[in-house]
């Protein structure tokens, strides 16, 4: 028996020895494990001489150079494995069912494809069959095909018409992957698709692994695991049988090895690809679009732990702005140019939020966290700069109709670490009040607002304490130095209002918030002050419960409330007689 028939054979007996029941990330463990159960280092490694890794991969493996290959006789792991195997001891066809000349293997192409215990439509059913399940092929009677499931350890007929088959040889390759490409854009034969891309890893030969055959098929594979992710993923009510249809399809994708993350994101799962076919691509000589997909499937935002802590979350920033800077964007079409530029504007408005914050901490705690190079609140400054220039570049005219929704996100990441870019100031007057910050708590940052005449941080006239960022240089006084406005960003892509407001009773701090639910990505900034010192004007923007709304509107100093809201500014008269134009010239609400 040849070794590549143990190696198969060894990782069948894993999957019948139970993996149904196992996690998908045990799933995929047991799929990249060898005959010996040694760990198995990737294409990468061995070109470099690194030892096989055993603990997650580090963030920058996606960076491998594109030219670097695995030596022509040296096949690269498949990122997937076939459920299938030769047996150890040969089972004979049942009488009257010719033998199958050689082995091969069925991929199953539709979902609850029946498995029957005998070659007709009325035999008993033993189970039901989904989309890019592989079974083994034992023989053949009548228009149907006797095979072996070795997940339910059984076997059965299944109607030759269901199945596509395949031998896994080199000239079954380019076969394979003309059905890929079929279905790389086809909803809902996600399942399918992979199971198709185990199939042509497992026949591809290594020059052709090695070559842009080999990239356009990791290209595909990811495509087809990134999309199964955001169908799980995207909420909309189902019916039982589409639930039962989706939890079988992910299931697929967990016995040939796809690793999926989930995590908890506003009151529902997340669930994500952890994109080792796109990091794949990176690694192999892939055209503009294709590193361009793969990077934009390695650095989505809502793909993002929500429990990183401050450093480990500005280092996995830092990353993603390096994968997606490896992406030559002029060499791309104008939509998916615009794609990867949005992309980039959020990703290095975060990193400017993550970079302002670890100054604050490097300043507050000596002895912190701290980013190699240049000073932190410099390359948040930086960062920020370079956010804004990303987005600048989205041309319009060549938006997709399906990216507005992408291109406003960007936009309120943006503009929610937009003060970043401004050097950081005090509010001075001789007129009225004046703001200072200084520490609080460990990670916390205090606002005081002092009487110019007497300047007692000891006795401030109001005082508050955030461990967000505040952003000094926004503050803003109106003409009757009675109200103040201030930026502060508690989070990387959220940015409230704070309002200090004198009334009979003195000083009081109020705080306006993009929107009323939870904090997920929006901001609330100052538009200008109404004379009276009654009222000011403010612009919001942020998604709610999926929905994304900007507003622009006229707000109560006493209250917080809106006495009118509108769509577009010039549909409101104070917006047009009163706005500042400090706000008019750097907004990006006005896009």
């Amino acid at each position: 028996m040849s070794m590549r028939a143990l190696f198969v054979y060894a990782a069948a007996g894993v999957v019948a020895a139970g993996l149904a029941g196992v996690a998908m990330s045990a799933v995929a463990e047991a799929g990249r494990a060898t005959a010996d159960g040694a760990p198995v280092a990737s294409g990468v490694d061995k070109i470099q001489g690194r030892a096989a890794p055993r603990g997650p991969a580090p963030l920058s493996s996606a960076l491998a150079p594109a030219s670097a290959q695995l030596p022509a006789q040296a096949k690269p792991v498949p990122v997937l494995r076939l459920p299938y195997a030769t047996p150890k001891v040969p089972v004979a066809p049942t009488a009257g069912t010719a033998a199958a000349a050689e082995p091969a293997v069925a991929i199953i192409l539709q979902d609850q494809v029946s498995l029957r215990a005998a070659p007709r439509a009325s035999a008993q059913l033993l189970g039901q069959l989904y989309q890019g399940e592989a079974v083994e092929v034992r023989g053949e009677r009548l228009d149907y095909l006797q095979v072996y499931d070795h997940k339910r350890e059984r076997g059965g007929f299944v109607h030759a018409s269901f199945v596509y088959r395949s031998k896994l040889g080199a000239a079954d390759a380019p076969e394979l992957l003309t059905l890929m490409r079929f279905l790389r854009d086809s909803p809902g034969s996600e399942a399918l698709g992979i199971g198709l891309s185990a199939a042509y890893l497992e026949a591809a030969s290594a020059p052709t692994l090695n070559s842009p055959a080999g990239a356009e098929a990791f290209d595909a594979l990811g495509g087809f695991a990134d999309r199964l992710a955001r169908r799980a993923s995207s909420g909309r009510a189902q019916d039982k049988l589409a639930a039962a249809t989706l939890a079988a399809h992910l299931e697929v994708a967990a016995r040939y090895g796809v690793n999926f993350a989930a995590y908890e994101q506003q009151g529902g799962m997340r669930l994500c690809y952890d994109g080792e076919a796109f990091r794949r691509v990176l690694a192999l000589p892939a055209g503009p679009e294709q590193r361009a997909r793969a990077a934009l499937g390695l650095t989505r935002h809502e793909c993002v732990n929500p429990d990183l802590n401050p450093a480990a979350r500005a280092r996995l920033d830092e990353w993603r702005v390096e994968v997606l800077d490896k992406v030559d964007a002029a060499a791309l079409p104008g939509y998916l140019r615009n794609r990867v530029l949005m992309r980039r504007a959020g990703v290095w408005a975060g990193l400017a939020y993550a970079r302002a914050r670890l100054a604050e901490t490097t300043a507050a705690l000596p002895g912190g966290p701290v980013l190699p190079g240049a000073p932190d609140a410099q390359k948040a400054e930086g960062a920020a700069a370079r956010a804004l220039s990303e987005l600048a570049g989205v041309v319009k005219a060549e938006l997709a109709y399906e990216d507005s929704g992408a291109y406003a996100e960007a936009a309120m990441r943006v503009s929610a670490s937009r003060w970043a870019a401004m050097p950081a100031g005090e509010m001075h007057g001789a007129r009225g009040p004046i703001l200072r910050t200084m520490p609080g708590e460990p990670g916390e940052t205090c606002v005081l607002l002092l009487d110019a005449a007497r300047p007692d941080t000891k006795a401030p006239l109001a005082r508050r304490c955030t461990y967000g960022l505040v952003w000094t240089a926004s503050a803003s006084l109106n003409r009757e130095a009675s109200a103040v406005a201030l930026a502060v960003q508690p989070l990387a892509a959220w940015r409230e209002l704070w309002v200090f407001r004198k009334g009979t009773a003195g000083w009081s701090i109020n705080v306006l918030p993009p929107a009323s639910s939870g904090p997920d990505v929006g901001y609330a900034e100052f538009a200008g002050w109404v004379p009276g010192g009654t009222q000011m004007l403010v612009a919001r923007e942020a998604r709610e419960e999926g929905k994304l709304k900007r507003a622009f509107e006229l707000v109560r100093l006493d209250t917080l409330t809106s006495d009118r809201e509108v769509a577009e500014p010039g549909m409101l008269s104070s917006f047009q007689r009163w706005q500042d134009p400090n706000w008019k010239r750097a907004t990006l609400s006005l896009r």
